[in-house]
């Protein structure tokens, strides 16, 4: 495996309403994916805080964004994107490629324009990396719309990349 494979392209120490916009614009971003669980919601949550909120509903005034998950759950996230207003792909399979690439078909975009947004490192960073898009690192969410400050699941995969050669900040 490619050392950069594993190695997000931003990994700002942040959870997603906290990320800058202007950072994607800057960068010529046109598409954001956003994964759902520990990146939108915390675990199993249905209510999406209000931070959360405020964030989809400012970046959708400059890019289009998409909701990418691995939840098999029609109903779960589809729920999620109506509350936010989102097209979303359930069931994605990251890291494989299939369902990211035919949605960047679909959506008429190069890799080159788009950008991922999750908090696993091999799911959401290792998709994007293995298709060419910009990857961003975020803190898990808690349900208060906080970070997780010690999130043992993002902890153990910076760790296990770091052993197999990935370069983790």
């Amino acid at each position: 495996m490619s050392q950069n494979w594993l190695t997000p392209d931003w990994e700002p120490g942040l959870a997603l309403p906290s990320l800058p916009i202007q950072h994607f614009l800057e960068i010529q971003t046109k598409v954001l994916f956003l994964d759902v669980d520990g990146t939108i919601l915390s675990g199993k949550e249905i209510n999406i805080h209000q931070s959360v909120r405020e964030w989809v509903t400012e970046s959708k005034k400059h890019l289009q964004v998409h909701l990418l998950s691995n939840n098999p759950s029609v109903n779960r996230i589809g729920s999620v994107a109506n509350q936010l207003g989102l097209t979303f792909t359930c069931g994605a399979a990251k890291p494989r490629k299939k369902a990211l690439m035919k949605t960047l078909e679909e959506l008429n975009t190069n890799p080159s324009e788009a950008a991922i947004i999750g908090d696993r490192l091999f799911t959401d960073i290792l998709v994007g990396k293995r298709i060419g898009l910009y990857t961003v690192l975020v803190k898990p969410l808690l349900q208060n719309g906080y970070p997780r400050e010690n999130c043992k699941v993002q902890s153990l995969e910076k760790k296990v990349a770091g052993l197999i050669g990935g370069v983790v900040q």
